[in-house]
């Protein structure tokens, strides 16, 4: 790999890969999501989400971190990204050990900011892992960052990112000390929510079989629809 700058000419080409892998994982991500849906069970998938990290972000990093252009592909763990939401904590580590099932991919490192919440307020489980691609050259394996947080976090972390924009990481101290009582708020909500997420999930249950019944009966009244016009004109129609 050449220099940052013939990098740079190249990043459609350097990115493909990346691109590859976050559409991969959003698809295998949500079809777990759907195996829990159609037997009935709660899932601990909410929904999922991914991106490649803007070029700009890629090199405003290399030069923050110090990271070489031969050592990119190696150094940066989080060009590919996918971020999986849940409804309750407990959810996050059930996400953590279906993952840790998975042969089609291999954790090398994992982090709790879940129990050990950053100095900011910050929460979420990271994962790295590495994912092998099929491309038309062979094998090429592609480093990537797996989030998952609850929808509090994720909202937390929303806005604490819009901010970081603003004030380019130099928060006030008031605004620090805020964002930070605003963290522990989220996290008591998400501990809430816990509390009770078994009648949660009995009233999502109910809900989710009466749409079920109800898409069903929708189906059946499509097929018949359908079946009614394969069926020939029995009235003579037009001489």
């Amino acid at each position: 790999m050449g220099s940052v700058f013939e990098l740079v000419e190249n990043w459609q080409h350097f990115l493909l890969p990346y691109e590859q892998a976050v559409n991969e994982l959003k698809v295998k991500l949500r079809g777990m999501r759907k195996q829990f849906q159609d037997q009935a069970r709660h899932s601990p998938i909410e929904f999922v989400t991914g991106r490649v990290k803007p070029v700009d972000s890629i090199k405003e990093k290399m030069v923050r971190r110090h990271v070489s252009e031969d050592r990119l592909e190696k150094d940066m763990q989080d060009i590919a990204g996918v971020r999986i939401m849940c409804q309750f904590v407990e959810d996050i580590y059930a996400v953590v050990d279906l993952l840790r099932q998975r042969t089609d991919m291999q954790i090398l490192e994992e982090r709790d900011y879940v129990t050990n919440a950053k100095p900011s307020g910050y929460r979420s489980y990271h994962i790295v892992i590495e994912y092998p691609l099929q491309l038309v050259t062979g094998e090429k394996k592609i480093l990537a960052e797996i989030q998952v947080r609850t929808l509090a976090m994720n909202f937390w972390a929303t806005v604490e990112h819009s901010l970081n924009y603003k004030y380019q990481g130099e928060f006030p101290e008031e605004l620090s000390a805020r964002l930070q009582r605003a963290g522990e708020a989220a996290f008591k909500l998400d501990e809430e929510m816990s509390e009770i997420r078994e009648e949660i999930k009995e009233a999502q249950s109910m809900f989710s079989y009466r749409k079920k019944a109800a898409w069903e009966s929708n189906e059946k009244r499509d097929q018949e629809n359908d079946n009614d016009l394969e069926r020939p004109d029995r009235g003579g129609g037009a001489q």
